[in-house]
């Protein structure tokens, strides 16, 4: 794999270790994975948690409101969801992404902390992920938000929940939802891809890592896999709103986007994607100062900008090797 990487992420790719993860190991990879968090501040931004309860039972969901604190006017709003493999991942270890959407877009930003699995397996997190959307419509008027410009973003396991809630609030005739980014998005559970099985070295998301997240999040599946819990499961991909995605040639979800993206395009919705070649998943984070980096996070601000904005903004990452 390493003669593949691009040479922008060799460097970062070298120094990470191999990955390990069983079930018995989980505690400890949530808590490795939190005390890496370092406190987010931003003096131009103000910050707000809520707790959301369920009406029909105690279960409640934290949400982190990120909105510039001289909002005069209405902004568009987005729905954040991070990733972390269904079963690690909070709100916190995303506040840097977030906060650079209210400052570029400008927007108003809403990051969910959904139960994770296998405690919580599917369809909680999805369903916590609706609950979120339903409550920032409720209280457009409290955020300051024009809900007509309304957009859903995630990436890896946030991608794929993305991808099924927007099915989801499709079929239940929920929120309207403008746009959706749904990056390097998880959304076959089959695990029977080629790029799916070509990743087997564990210093990055591999083959092996990526079918013990399908069997966290689908532990009490029993039967057949709800198209809500895989989205490319779906027959009818019409009436989605317009998409942008992208995946590196070395992430085992490459070809389960080039297919979601094909199935998009087919039912006659707007779609962009851009393909990395030499990148792995989760690229960004790993090595966020690489040029390839910085030239996909400029790439999908820009795209997340026009759609919210109407505007041709040009947005581009600096030191970017041409």
């Amino acid at each position: 794999m390493e003669k593949h990487i691009h040479k922008d992420l060799l460097p970062a790719f070298k120094r990470l270790s191999p990955m390990i993860f069983t079930e018995a190991r989980l505690p400890l990879i949530r808590g490795i994975n939190q005390k890496l968090i370092r406190p987010y501040k931003d003096e131009s931004l103000q910050f707000t948690e809520h707790h959301i309860a369920y009406a029909d039972s105690n279960v409640s969901i934290r949400v982190k409101v990120y909105a510039p604190k001289a909002q005069q006017q209405p902004l568009p709003v987005v729905l954040y969801i991070h990733g972390g493999g269904t079963f690690f991942g909070t709100v916190e270890g995303n506040d840097a992404t977030c906060a650079s959407y209210v400052k570029h877009v400008p927007c108003v930003v809403v990051s969910v902390d959904y139960r994770l699995a296998p405690e919580h397996p599917y369809p909680a997190a999805l369903e916590d992920c609706y609950l979120a959307l339903q409550w920032i419509v409720s209280e457009r008027e409290t955020l300051n938000i024009d809900i007509d410009r309304l957009a859903v973003v995630g990436g890896s396991t946030g991608g794929g929940l993305t991808a099924a809630l927007t099915l989801l609030a499709r079929d239940r005739k929920g929120p309207n939802i403008k746009f959706q980014m749904p990056l390097f998005p998880m959304i076959d559970d089959t695990c029977a891809t080629p790029s799916s099985q070509e990743v087997l070295d564990s210093k990055v998301w591999s083959s092996e890592l990526n079918q013990f997240a399908w069997s966290m999040y689908l532990k009490n599946i029993k039967g057949d896999v709800p198209k809500y819990a895989a989205p490319i499961r779906e027959t009818d991909f019409s009436q989605l709103p317009a998409t942008y995605t992208s995946v590196g040639t070395l992430d085992p979800y490459r070809d389960e986007t080039i297919n979601y993206v094909q199935a998009l395009a087919q039912a006659g919705v707007p779609v962009e994607f851009h393909l990395y070649p030499g990148c792995y998943h989760e690229f960004e984070s790993i090595a966020p100062d690489a040029p390839i980096s910085k030239q996909s996070k400029a790439a999908a601000l820009q795209a997340l900008k026009q759609a919210l904005t109407d505007e041709d903004a040009s947005i581009k990452a600096k030191n970017i090797e041409k």
